[in-house]
């Protein structure tokens, strides 16, 4: 409780962030795609539609699509919209081509290649921004100095376990990585929704730890460059992207062994803590549960009902400054459901990588 309390008391710390820009600079918008054409069709429009343009009134941005040996109609989604958007250019990658660096990693270093601009914006393919400002407001701490934009990557509310879940692990991704970065130890982005500069994106592929994983760029990005002062985190609910969550467990459980394979790379001290963190959450539900076999159900039940009480109130607070919805049930699935997903995974997060990316 302790750490609960000092840790996330930070997190309502973090100020909404400042769009105003005064003399706006061009920004290139790099997206990966492999086999998404239904998805670019339905959220390319939503970010090639944003308003950010120079002094004249002319989009200042770029949006480039790298189509990664895509087997579907990709190619002819990309064609049908460059026709109506100028500012959208595609990158084909032929399925026979010569990788230097594994999986998706190699899609976006050849979308940035080909950017024109030195700021960057990362999303991915099943994204959608909220609002119509989102490009100003993701890169306007870029225009300040900083180096590096973590912002919020949501997903959208359907019925089901597994999605209550998914959005409970989520936010809690969230909670726990904007307050680090509130603390002075940023560890973690999302590549749905990130920003950076070309200095920094060719910082971090000149680190040791790059070309470990096919994936996990934008947490890379952020072991490579990023500390307190270069870093900014933008929690503004118009701001966010919204995305389809995984509606079987199958894909999900490719999904976070993809992810989690990163973790292993953070630094050490934030690895020890994170690992702390979700040791004591464990034993606390392990031994709630020991307590109540012994007979013991006062004492167990007291205890954690405390517990559950402040951290909900916390949750809930969370909750409503992203824009989120969780109820008491919402947060009790997720509660204990992260104490089996840790078991569940923990030969990715301490051992193993994932090697594909899709």
């Amino acid at each position: 409780m302790g750490y609960v309390l000092y840790l996330y008391s930070h997190f309502f710390l973090i100020l909404d962030g400042e769009s105003h820009i005064s003399d706006p600079q061009p920004v290139s918008v790099v997206i990966c795609a492999k086999n998404e054409a239904a998805n670019l069709r339905q959220n390319l429009p939503s970010i090639l539609a944003q308003r950010y343009t120079n002094a004249a009134g002319k989009k200042a941005f770029e949006v480039i699509v790298v189509n990664d040996a895509s087997t579907d109609d990709t190619e002819k989604a990309l064609y049908e919209l460059s026709q109506q958007y100028d500012n959208l250019w595609s990158v084909t990658i032929p399925p026979d081509a010569k990788r230097d660096m594994p999986g998706k990693k190699y899609a976006l270093g050849k979308g940035i290649e080909h950017a024109s601009h030195e700021l960057l914006l990362l999303t991915d393919a099943d994204c959608k921004p909220i609002s119509d400002h989102w490009i100003r407001a993701m890169v306007a701490p870029l225009h300040s100095g900083k180096k590096l934009v973590a912002g919020v990557g949501r997903y959208h509310k359907t019925p089901g376990l597994l999605n209550t879940f998914v959005r409970w692990e989520t936010m809690h991704s969230l909670f726990q990585s904007a307050s680090y970065a509130a603390t002075g130890k940023p560890y973690m982005a999302v590549g749905r929704n990130m920003a950076c500069t070309r200095a920094a994106f060719h910082e971090a592929e000149r680190s040791k730890v790059w070309d470990k994983l096919p994936s996990g760029d934008d947490d890379l990005i952020m072991r490579a460059v990023a500390h307190k002062n270069n870093t900014a985190v933008i929690i503004d609910r118009d701001v966010h992207t919204l995305s389809p969550a995984k509606d079987n467990l199958h894909d999900y459980v490719k999904q976070k062994q993809r992810h989690l394979s990163t973790g292993k790379y953070y630094k050490l001290p934030v690895k020890l803590a994170l690992g702390a963190y979700a040791l004591s959450h464990a034993l606390s539900w392990l031994l709630c549960i020991v307590l109540l076999m012994a007979g013991h159900w006062q004492l167990s039940l007291g205890v954690m009902a405390c517990r559950c009480i402040v951290y909900y109130i916390m949750w809930h607070a969370v909750a409503g400054k992203i824009g989120e919805k969780i109820s008491l049930a919402g947060f009790l699935i997720g509660d204990i459901g992260w104490m089996v997903y840790n078991f569940a995974f923990a030969p990715y997060i301490l051992f193993k990588n994932k090697q594909r990316w899709t």
